[in-house]
């Protein structure tokens, strides 16, 4: 049974954002155990015999689950509402840190799929509280704020964890003690989270009827479009920067160990202030698309930049968090895909849009690998070797950028605002109203 009050456009229903809250903090130790195998990887080599590309397959492997439990998640969120399904994602995410830090190779890698099937619930679950708990006007906002402090947890998982793990604590020791706070984080969130969920027409039925409400999200043309927009303006942060950042400081420009992570540190801290601060100038100038493909070009001058310009030239942290601010602009679209899809699908909405965006990442980090090995030729890597690789990062904010041109504008001004329905043209499953 709903024991919310009906929502109108204007209500804000505060317990449902004291759980989204909380929701946002495990995104943000989601984040973070994500980002810190870029930190520890020669220890990864050391301890698992392993070789760029390995290391490059094993802390990708998180991504394969993330984008197919992406649509677990979404449908979950639309079935059951979010009072056991974030907890159940937490436990997911702590028991694959615990057996990430037993030192054994084939507990890393199951405890790598169990991290990244654990972590696609925390973002689908913030997007799915904020949308119950704020009024549509504040929804770009409240999910850049989201992605703000998720990528806040990118830069800790790099800046905090490399001094924990060459000081007070060992590498192995820092996976058990993520589970263990992770663990307790899921108590909270049973806790507070409403139970409160609006029933909805995939409520009844066999468990497959669950995923209903993909047939009208995946035959959304849009959907598309929004997902492969935002997977390639993610690439250059989850596989450029959360694998490759902090090698390629040292390997390609020479940096030392700990001002290179300081230096890749501050792509996700760009994200901190460009997440929220793009979502909030969409909703104000009541656009979408500008916003989006702006931060694409803006973005893909700092890459060029940053791959060809001699080293010294750009002053030091600068270039990456100009970089990180410029890829905020990725969080746009998951905004517009809910907006373009109706009401009754917005967890599943925002589920599918993770899996495109992170099975392209699931792809690329292993290939980006592969590519550096060809480029090398089996040798050490070198700036050269990852200017030409990167070449391939540069064609995917390219083919963003144009992408991008074709999402349909959902802002305020070019929708009539009757209510939060999506523009009167957007798939909708059979039955749905506006």
């Amino acid at each position: 049974m709903d024991t919310r009050t009906p929502k109108t456009g204007s209500d804000f229903h505060r317990p449902f954002i004291m759980a989204w809250g909380f929701c946002v903090v495990f995104y943000f130790l989601q984040y973070a155990l994500r980002s810190a195998p870029g930190v520890m990887v020669p220890e990864l080599t050391a301890a698992f015999g392993l070789s760029a590309l390995g290391v490059s397959s094993l802390i990708g492997l998180y991504y394969y689950t993330y984008s197919a439990f992406a649509i677990v998640s979404g449908a979950c969120f639309d079935r059951y509402g979010a009072k056991y399904v974030v907890p159940v994602g937490l436990l997911m995410l702590a028991a694959g840190a615990v057996l990430f830090g037993l030192g054994s190779a084939n507990a890393a890698e199951g405890g790598r799929l169990l991290q990244g099937a654990g972590s696609a619930f925390s973002f689908t679950g913030a997007v799915y509280l904020a949308t119950h708990g704020f009024p549509g006007r504040y929804l770009a906002t409240a999910i850049g704020f989201t992605q703000c402090f998720g990528m806040l947890g990118g830069a800790a998982g790099q800046f905090a964890v490399a001094p924990l793990i060459h000081g007070v604590l060992g590498w192995q020791q820092f996976w058990i003690y993520g589970g263990v706070a992770t663990t307790a984080l899921a108590v909270v969130l049973l806790v507070v989270t409403p139970g409160g969920h609006a029933e909805r027409t995939t409520a009844q039925g066999s468990i497959w009827s669950m995923f209903t409400p993909y047939k009208s999200v995946l035959s959304n043309p849009q959907s598309y479009l929004c997902g492969f927009a935002a997977g390639l303006l993610f690439l250059p942060t989850t596989v450029g920067d959360m694998i490759w950042g902090v090698s390629f400081l040292r390997e390609g420009w020479h940096i030392g160990y700990g001002e290179a992570v300081n230096r890749a540190a501050m792509v996700p801290l760009g994200w901190v202030i460009g997440s929220p601060l793009l979502g909030y100038l969409s909703d104000h100038l009541g656009r979408r698309r500008p916003v989006l493909i702006g931060g694409g070009v803006f973005m893909l001058v700092v890459s060029l930049a940053i791959l060809y310009l001699p080293h010294g030239i750009l002053p030091p942290y600068l270039a990456g968090f100009l970089l990180g601010f410029g890829s905020g602009a990725a969080m746009i679209p998951y905004t517009i895909i809910k907006e373009v899809n109706a009401d009754e699908v917005k967890g599943s909405a925002t589920g599918a849009i993770n899996f495109l965006v992170f099975t392209l990442s699931a792809l690329m980090a292993p290939a980006y690998g592969w590519i550096l090995v060809e480029v090398s030729d089996g040798g050490a890597l070198s700036l050269p070797v990852f200017q030409k690789a990167g070449i391939v990062g540069v064609g995917g904010i390219v083919l963003a950028i144009v992408l991008s041109c074709f999402i349909r504008e959902t802002g305020a001004r070019c929708v009539p605002k009757t209510n939060d329905a999506p523009p009167p043209d957007a798939a909708r499953p059979a039955g749905a109203t506006p």
